[in-house]
Parts: structure tokens; sequence; C-alpha cells
């Protein structure tokens, strides 16, 4: 499906690339480097082609060229061509990608997978004065920025969510095993979590972080996991995605672990529940429906507004699969780039752009309403989501409500 997905987007990425070539937006200090009304722009997608990170970075590439697709290929009535650039695997390729579509005259950037380039990238982005509109989960440390925004959410956001619902559902005395991959990233999540739960209470269990493979074998995570199953935790509280999530929940499973397993939306997004749901004669189906999956999470492909039953139905005839919330978060990119780029008159620059964002208010989106918040991030509701039974597949259904963060 993920390959299905990635030749979907470069056929659209072809697609756009006959409007035209686009004109240069330089990021002139005094902003006389402008695009002029209706010519074509230039947008710089940053996604990893290759590595564990791919299958996402194809989900925010879908999302921004479903909304391109959908809306004449323009944004703010200028005709857009798309430019992507390899995010690989580390900051210093995501520089690479960054200092090479800034030399192509962009007006604005967007994609970013890896947290840490997100980080890493932060001061070429500032000191280039050119918006970048993040679409993927951004660390907690990334703060007091001007040009970088971000459609997703803050890594301990989902952790603050899940520990304000656990402290209110859990028995003060039940013991959390708490589990995550070596990283700022895992720790964001965590102590988001000791945030919403150590009120009037606290987690007894120490985090246990693994070694962030790629691909983890059949038993990367057995040591770890027995060890906490020798403590008889009541939950399990855990941090992973994709190839790492499929096999954690297996693993968690094989070593006996019978129980719920809470998680940011993460762990069962994408081709994670197909996974989980083949195989082993019907046990991590008839485990999950047992037992529970319960996730946080910004979105979900059923929550029942007209912004996303537009967008869900688009997707789903597009791609042959549903959207997740990177797919979403990448749509939603698209979407503000066209208010902030209508906003600004006709005459854009990335400054004038930048400028622009911060003033279009709150966002019609799939997820629901949103704002930016002063950090430039989203002001948003948190949903609990279940895995469920959704008629013969395995799917993220949405049982509540859990918060507004932002």
């Amino acid at each position: 499906m993920a390959q299905m997905n990635r030749r979907r987007a470069l056929q659209l990425l072809a697609a756009l690339g006959t409007t035209g070539l686009a004109a240069g937006c330089g990021p002139g200090d005094d902003g006389t480097d402008q695009a002029a009304p209706g010519s074509p722009v230039k947008i710089g997608l940053i996604v990893p082609g290759s590595g564990p990170n791919k299958v996402i970075g194809d989900e925010i590439a879908n999302g921004f060229q479903l909304f391109l697709a959908t809306h004449g290929q323009q944004l703010g009535g200028h005709p857009v061509t798309v430019v992507p650039a390899e995010e690989g695997d580390s900051v210093a390729t995501g520089k690479a990608a960054v200092d090479r579509l800034l030399k192509e005259g962009v007006l604005a950037l967007t994609g970013v997978v890896n947290p840490a380039v997100m980080t890493g990238i932060r001061d070429t982005v500032e000191d280039a004065r050119v918006p970048l509109i993040g679409s993927n989960a951004s660390p907690a440390t990334l703060q007091g920025v001007v040009f970088i925004w971000r459609t997703s959410y803050v890594l301990d956001e989902p952790g603050v969510a899940l520990g304000e619902y656990l402290r209110q559902n859990l028995d003060p005395s039940s013991r959390i095993a708490i589990f995550g991959t070596q990283g700022a990233g895992s720790r964001d999540v965590v102590n988001g979590l000791r945030r919403g739960y150590e009120q009037g209470r606290r987690l007894t269990e120490d985090p246990i972080y693994t070694p962030d493979y790629a691909n983890p074998s059949k038993g990367a995570y057995a040591g770890p996991i027995r060890k906490a199953l020798g403590r008889r935790p009541d939950a399990v509280f855990c941090h992973y995605t994709g190839a790492q999530a499929v096999q954690f929940v297996k693993q968690l499973y094989d070593e006996g672990y019978r129980g719920p397993i809470y998680a940011p939306g993460f762990l069962t997004e994408g081709t994670v529940l197909d996974q989980l749901d083949d195989g082993e004669k019907g046990r991590d189906r008839a485990l999950i429906e047992k037992y529970g999956i319960e996730t946080a999470l910004n979105y979900s492909a059923d929550l029942n507004n007209t912004a996303n039953r537009v967008f869900a139905s688009a997707y789903r005839k597009t791609f042959n699969t549903s959207p997740t919330t990177y797919a979403m978060a990448s749509y939603d990119a698209a979407l503000v780039l066209d208010k902030a780029i209508r906003l600004t008159g006709g005459n854009v620059s990335p400054q004038q752009v930048n400028l622009a964002l911060g003033t279009i208010g709150q966002v019609d989106s799939p997820r629901g309403p949103w704002q930016f918040n002063q950090p430039r991030t989203p002001q948003q509701k948190w949903y609990l989501r279940k895995v469920q039974l959704d008629g013969r597949m395995l799917s993220n259904v949405v049982i509540n409500e859990l918060a507004t963060l932002g």
C-alpha cells in the first residue's frame, strides 16, 4: 500500500510540474522580491523517500498533494510547483534539503518527519526568513521561533492528554510500565505523561527506553518486556511507531502480557493495525479486542464533521486507504498556506506570507476547528481512540474527547 501511495504522490507531483516553472520568491530583507498576482510560486516539500520513516513521508506528500488536486493546483490564487527534497535520516541530510530548496527560491517550506531534523534546521530556516510549516510532531524544545509553524502538535501533548485520562480512570495504586525509544521524542512524550498524571499521585515505574531500531527483530524487545512484566504492571504505556509498534505489541503478547495498552496515536497509525490483524491465527486481534489498546491523538478518520467527510472521502478515493494524522496535518499545511497567501493580497514574498500566517484565525480542519497559538503550534482538541472492529477490520474509533491543548 505504501508503494502505491508513493507512486500516486509522484504522479501528482509530475502533474503539478506541468503548471510551469515558478518565479523566484527571494527572501529579501526589504520584501521587494515578490511574485506578481496570480504568478506561479514554488513550495519546498521535505520528506524521506526511503528508510523507516518513508511511510510517514508518503502520507505527508499525499496530504499536501490532495489539497492541491482538489483546489485547482493553486494556493491563494497562485499556480504551485511543488519541489520535493529528500529529508534522509539525519540532521545533515535534512539541512542539505533545506539549503537546496532555499537556493531554488521557494516561497515556503513544508513537511519534515524527523523531530531531530526539525531542531537541526531551525537556525537555517530562521536566518533565511522563509516560513516552514512542519506537518509532523514537533519537539518540545523548539521554542522562540518566528518562521517555523507546525500543523501537527508538540510531542509532549499526547502524554499530557493520556496522563490526565489515566489519573482519572486508574486506581491510585496502579503500576504502569512505561516504554519508548531512546531519544528526545520519547522523553517528551513521557514528560507529558508525568505532567498529566502526577497530580496528587506519582508514576512508580522508571521508563524503559529501548534502542531506536529501524526494523526490530522478533526478539528485540523481549528482554526489557520480561523485566517490566516481572513487576506485574496493571497497564502499559508506550511510544512506538510503524515496524517498531508492530513488533512491540506482538512481543508484549508473546511474553504473556494480558492487560490494557495506552499510547500516543502513532502506535496504531498507518499500516500497523493491518499487520497486527494478520497472522498468528488471529491471536493478536483477539487479545486486542479483549484487553484493549487506547490511544490519544488529534485526529481520527471517522470524525463526523463536514471538513473531514470531504477530506477522508477524497483521500480514500485517491489513495485507496484511510487518511492518518500525518496526511491530515499536511493537508492542513496546504490549507493554511492557501489562506496566508490569499491574505497577502497577491504580491507575495516569504516574509509577507509569514506575517499572514499569524492572522488566519480559526482553521476549519478535518480534525475539527483549531488555531495557531503564540508558539506557532495548534490549539486543538485531543481524542481518545480505541482499537475496535469496524466491519471486518481493526480501526481506530473515537470514543471520547480528552482535552483541548496548545
